[in-house]
């Protein structure tokens, strides 16, 4: 057990080693840099937590991190509206944002259907998806999910509830597999998710017949 000489630098330790991948090792590291750092700056650190926690919000379209009602990729009149890509968190939204060969919109599920974790469709943002595909122009929905077995499985759902909306314009694809079976899609280089993105197939394709 660590002794600290001081209650305030060991709740200070205690809560960045919260964080996840943070051992407290790391943790004790980081207070030391704050510590070294001028009051002005780690002041602003501070604020701009209290911040993040206090103002930042969902957007009401897509549920990306937003600091308004609408983010900024689903008020930005340059994206392509009639491509939506279907990613498992914002984490894999930016990993797409990142490879510079997406410039659609997209929707955040918030998860991925999980039994084993008691998360099923009710839990994720699926129905608020298929309400988007009612009042937009929509053409293409991508797949980006994690080549995992919940991500497939979390796909088919989506898949099974898209196909009972009569829209014979409406194409649905998945990211082609560059992306390792197993893999998680934030971990993936951006040169292979940015040439899965390209080359994404007709998800009946993927299908096992």
């Amino acid at each position: 057990m660590n002794t600290f000489p001081s209650k305030i630098f060991e709740q200070a330790v205690n809560e960045f080693a919260s964080l996840p991948g943070i051992g407290r090792r790391s943790a004790v590291r980081m207070v030391l840099h704050m510590l070294r750092q001028n009051p002005a700056d780690a002041k602003r650190f501070g604020e701009t937590m209290i911040r993040l926690a206090q103002e930042t919000r969902f957007c009401r379209r897509c549920h990306n991190i937003s600091d308004a009602e609408i983010c900024s990729i689903c008020s930005d009149t340059r994206r392509d509206s009639s491509l939506i890509c279907i990613v498992e968190d914002v984490r894999d939204l930016l990993a797409v944002e990142n490879t510079n060969q997406y410039h659609g919109l997209y929707h955040v599920l918030g998860g991925i259907i999980s039994p084993m974790d008691g998360i099923g469709p009710n839990n994720l943002n699926i129905e608020a998806f298929l309400e988007r595909l009612n009042n937009e122009p929509v053409k293409e929905i991508i797949m980006a999910l994690s080549a995992t077995m919940e991500g497939d499985t979390t796909v088919f759902y989506i898949y099974k509830k898209i196909s009972q909306i009569n829209r014979s314009d409406l194409r649905l694809s998945s990211i082609a597999r560059g992306v390792s079976i197993g893999d998680d899609l934030e971990y993936a280089d951006e040169v292979t998710l940015g040439r899965s993105i390209l080359n994404r197939t007709p998800y009946e394709n993927t299908l096992v017949r």
